[in-house]
């Protein structure tokens, strides 16, 4: 493994996204309760990824998790595959399956080369997983290529002209005197695993410039409104305060345009 792919891998292997937030233990209560926070925090997902509508569909998911979306498409009924590349999600969704009686092909794999034959999937689902792998791109060519003709790729993204950048940016670059930090390095350094990125919805359209229907949408996520949970590594007084203040009627009303999260659905042309 390349030494920046390492760093993610090492990162999200000590701590799978919301293990520390969510979990006290690793009992099925404790996934159910993890479920419970994530779709009240982030309900836009259960739209988003549309899980009754692949029962009987062969879906793949790039980056499991703590498994909560994965469970969803297996309560469905998908015939369901999921990766991640870290050993610590992959153990945590199949625990979280086997407390429920589910099933799925789980297995430890690199989104930039995907074990899996061309044509092979109905639907390619990721939420917030392709924007840290070094070579998002060729991630996406990988959705593409293992994707059958008119198959369906739903995929979330960072949106690079949100809050949580303009946020980050005057914490780590203003505030420390560094006013001329761009954007990328902010996130890069800060965001969450190293070299994490953000992108334009038009660097987005390029990426899936293959896809045909290609359909982009920003969200205002949790971050942006400073609720709950922000991120593993944002922590501290200045943030709790922060939380008590923000303006979050105003910002759901007036920045809607400016979140962090950017959707994207699109199809493999037939």
């Amino acid at each position: 493994m390349d030494p920046d792919k390492q760093a993610v891998h090492d990162f999200w292997n000590e701590e799978a996204c919301g293990e520390g937030r969510a979990l006290t233990g690793l009992s099925a209560d404790d996934y159910r309760q993890h479920s419970r926070w994530r779709y009240a925090n982030e309900p836009f997902i259960l739209d988003f990824a549309r899980f009754g509508d692949y029962a009987g569909k062969k879906v793949l998911e790039i980056g499991v998790g703590l498994g909560s979306d994965h469970q969803r498409f297996a309560e469905a009924g998908a015939s369901l595959w999921g990766m991640d590349l870290t050993e610590r999600a992959i153990e945590h969704t199949r625990r979280r399956l086997a407390f429920e009686g589910l099933h799925s092909d789980l297995r430890v794999a690199d989104a930039e080369n995907l074990p899996f034959d061309d044509n092979f999937f109905d639907m390619v689902y990721s939420w917030g997983v392709l924007h840290h792998t070094p070579n998002t791109a060729k991630a996406v060519d990988e959705v593409y290529r293992v994707l059958r003709p008119g198959g369906d790729a739903r995929i979330m993204l960072y949106h690079k002209y949100g809050i949580v950048g303009l946020c980050l940016w005057t914490r780590c670059g203003l505030l420390r005197l560094k006013p001329f930090t761009s954007l990328d390095e902010i996130y890069a350094r800060y965001m969450e695993s190293p070299g994490t990125q953000a992108f334009t919805a038009d660097q987005a359209r390029r990426m899936f410039s293959r896809f045909a229907d290609v359909q982009v949408r920003i969200l205002l996520g949790c971050g942006d409104l400073m609720a709950e949970h922000v991120g593993q590594r944002h922590q501290g007084r200045l943030l709790r305060i922060a939380k008590r203040i923000w303006p979050r009627g105003l910002v759901s009303r007036y920045l809607t345009h400016y979140g962090s999260v950017m959707t994207i659905c699109a199809k493999k042309p037939s």
